[in-house]
């Protein structure tokens, strides 16, 4: 039987490449839910090639235009924020992919978990803001969740099988960036195009600033923490511009284990639809002799301050890690918009956390309101600079 997969934000660069997995796996796969927030465009064009059971579109201006233009296809079209939390548990749903960017990805994600949803997790934002809520309820309903981030992929891939092996150390890899190199001087003027124009990876917007600031670092360590069930002082971040070693473990004998590949998102995400098989493909292949010197570094956490901070958000615990997340998302934008230079992303975030309010067992209620107080402070802080 085919393996129905939804997939959360298919008009992004985690949902493309999902879809160009789907194409290549006919027999294997098929599109049950395809939804997008603006890109009414590039939706269109996926539902007349992969004519799903179900569209949505979260911005309901959209709606009118991408009911005509569907017209003649037999698939039904929703739109709404709440459409979202309600199509992922549709019967004819196997998986998840949750591609979507930031907050706004939390809330379908545990409704597909309450639904008993396989989960292939590409959100980050989503451990990051409620990680325990996650894997508690994750855990009750006996659903797994399957990371498509490069990084956690490549951890997850390197613990199967070593279920009774404890772990000693977590070792993020991390590429550096754009601006991996330069110093605070140099780093204070840069453009929102040179930070967009990452050296490894084709990404969106918003992570590839993320990356640029190594705040995607640190959302990875603090998501690490909760889908691996291990402390913040066992997780270790080092720079390996290649990005060939995706991540590595070190067991309690010290022996280490790593998975290496190009820097290639399809694969973790065909590992995360297919798990536990592995497809054949013909994407490229990794040789040693194209890369024969892999390099590595200890990051600069006074340059790349956010590294620092979510460490600390990570260790805090409550609803601070919710609060550096959308104080975040507001830097980002608002740097994107060049409204605020670059250095000024992580002095957003540490004034935001420092006027929010800290609770300390928050309840989803709880991490909702969170996020809008610090989205508020956060607009507030932007406008002052």
């Amino acid at each position: 039987m085919k393996r129905g997969i939804a997939i959360l934000g298919s008009t992004g660069s985690i949902g493309t490449q999902a879809l160009e997995v789907i194409r290549s796996n006919p027999d294997l796969f098929e599109v049950e839910v395809l939804t997008a927030n603006n890109n009414v465009d590039l939706l269109i064009r996926q539902a007349f090639e992969f004519v799903p059971n179900v569209i949505v579109i979260s911005n309901k201006s959209h709606y009118q235009r991408l009911c005509s233009e569907l017209s003649r296809l037999p698939v039904k079209i929703y739109c709404g924020e709440e459409a979202l939390e309600q199509v992922v548990s549709m019967e004819t749903v196997h998986m998840v992919l949750t591609a979507m960017v930031g907050f706004a990805g939390l809330k379908p994600t545990i409704s597909a978990i309450r639904a008993g949803k396989a989960i292939a997790l590409a959100n980050k934002e989503t451990m990051v803001v409620g990680g325990k809520m996650i894997m508690e309820l994750a855990g009750r309903k006996g659903v797994p969740i399957i990371p498509v981030d490069s990084e956690h992929s490549a951890i997850f891939q390197c613990l199967v099988g070593e279920h009774n092996n404890p772990l000693e150390k977590i070792i993020l890899t991390a590429s550096g960036g754009p601006f991996l190199n330069l110093d605070e001087e140099a780093i204070k003027n840069v453009t929102p195009e040179q930070a967009l124009n990452h050296p490894n990876w084709c990404m969106g917007p918003k992570i590839s600033i993320d990356s640029a600031t190594m705040m995607n670092k640190g959302l990875e360590v603090i998501e690490a923490r909760w889908l691996f069930d291990i402390p913040a002082e066992q997780i270790e971040v080092i720079i390996h511009p290649q990005s060939i070693i995706h991540s590595l473990v070190q067991f309690q004998d010290g022996s280490m284990k790593a998975q290496l590949g190009l820097p290639d998102m399809r694969l973790p995400i065909q590992y995360a639809l297919a798990f536990p098989e592995r497809l054949a493909s013909d994407f490229p292949r990794f040789s040693f002799t194209d890369y024969p010197n892999l390099s590595f570094q200890v990051p600069d956490y006074k340059i790349f301050r956010n590294l620092a901070i979510s460490f600390k958000a990570l260790k805090m615990g409550g609803n601070w890690p919710c609060i550096m997340n959308a104080a975040n998302e507001m830097a980002v934008e608002a740097f994107l918009k060049e409204k605020i230079g670059f250095l000024e992303i992580p002095e957003i975030i540490e004034e935001t956390l420092v006027q929010s309010t800290f609770i300390e067992k928050p309840e989803l209620d709880d991490l909702i309101g969170s996020d809008t107080m610090a989205r508020t402070l956060s607009e507030q802080l932007i406008e002052r600079k």
